[in-house]
């Protein structure tokens, strides 16, 4: 369609298709955000941006289904990146704030008899501080929820020097500063929200080729959920900034995960920790430039699938490197063995290593580690 956003046509999600989806959603043990189309019965003015009032009866006949086929929504979101310039299309603050008002209402009067109230989020777009600052003066207290906003830090997916942009920690704590305005803005514009991650990944436009699809840019997102639960923990760490550390509350169970990423193509971080005071993660690192790494692997590889007499010594170790040590390898290795699917198309067993609490963690040049401690104190992971 010549005239419709990014050449599409106009599309229709029938009750018929939203019931099955539903039922599938169900199944799976879904939490649902479901995101509402921001620019309906407005018409596109110049430099992109859309103007006049949100028409709401689409919306309101669709939620109201909803509601009365019982389908759960966690939370509905109004827009997809029109924030600020908008990615193909724009509405100002002014105009949004005053159609999140409205939407506020119509969700307050449709739920009113229900058990649960779903969140409303907005604007599900790139920040733009003076934009997102004028939306929260705008809507006012308590409308809404959680302000989402989108990240693709590396940029385009034909960018050419993606690859560098990845390995380099200077390029990627840029991010921080996002973050930190974003919540600064909050506090001052809207304390009443929360500020969430709404769309993430590394580059925009389907990633990159050859990149994106390799280990460089993953993210070992199955090991992440099976491993690392929703609660975050504070790390005390200082040392080099191409060695990043992150800590959860390991899921489902006792103890503590950490996630390690080594950026270095050239040093091996040795790693150790401990628990102050049952609060914080404390990690002391070590940098050494050595093949120590298969030593020690080969060493705690020895525990697999054996039972020792103290159990809470024992932590578990995840190992990923890239096959031949080649970074847009499409072949994950873990713990040194090259994962594969099954000949009927399953998943390979995910198996740790485990090691002495006592020794220090090896992490060798560009690669990532998951590290589980069963047996770690923190009040807060109970």
């Amino acid at each position: 369609m010549a005239n419709g956003l990014f050449g599409f046509s106009h599309g229709c999600l029938t009750m018929d298709r939203w019931d099955e989806l539903n039922l599938l959603l169900k199944k799976t043990g879904a939490i649902v955000t479901f995101g509402l189309n921001a620019l309906y019965g407005r018409h596109k003015g110049s430099n992109g941006v859309w103007e006049g009032s949100w028409n709401s009866s689409n919306a309101r006949n669709f939620i109201e289904y909803t509601i009365s086929k019982g389908h759960q929504i966690d939370s509905w979101e109004f827009g997809n990146e029109l924030s600020g310039s908008g990615i193909g299309a724009s509405v100002t603050a002014l105009q949004y704030g005053k159609d999140l008002i409205i939407l506020k209402s119509i969700l307050g009067e449709l739920y009113k008899s229900s058990n649960s109230q779903p969140l409303l989020l907005a604007p599900g777009g790139f920040f733009d501080k003076e934009w997102f600052a004028k939306l929260l003066q705008v809507s006012g207290p308590n409308v809404v929820d959680a302000v989402t906003h989108h990240i693709y830090n590396l940029g385009a997916g034909d960018d050419p020097h993606l690859i560098s942009k990845i390995l380099d920690p200077q390029y990627l704590d840029q991010i921080d500063g996002t973050f930190s305005d974003l919540q600064l803005t909050i506090q001052r514009q809207g304390p009443w929200a929360t500020a969430w991650v709404g769309e993430s990944g590394g580059a925009y436009n389907s990633g990159g080729r050859l990149v994106s699809d390799t280990f460089v840019n993953s993210f070992c997102a199955l090991l992440w959920h099976r491993l690392m639960g929703k609660t975050v923990l504070s790390v005390d760490f200082s040392g080099s900034q191409f060695f990043r550390t992150y800590a959860h509350c390991s899921k489902g169970k006792d103890g503590i995960t950490l996630l390690l990423i080594n950026l270095s193509n050239t040093t091996e971080f040795l790693v150790k920790v401990r628990n102050n005071m049952n609060i914080d993660t404390h990690i002391k690192v070590k940098m050494r430039r050595d093949d120590s790494f298969d030593y020690f692997l080969k060493k705690t590889v020895a525990w697999v699938g054996r039972k020792t007499m103290e159990q809470a010594a024992q932590r578990e170790e995840y190992h990923l490197t890239p096959k031949d040590g080649y970074l847009q390898s499409q072949t994950m290795v873990l713990n040194g063995r090259p994962l594969k699917l099954s000949a009927d198309g399953s998943i390979p067993t995910l198996d740790p290593v485990l090691a002495d609490v006592q020794l220090p963690i090896s992490i060798a040049p560009l690669s990532i580690a998951f590290v589980a401690f069963p047996k770690f104190e923190a009040p807060v992971c109970r």
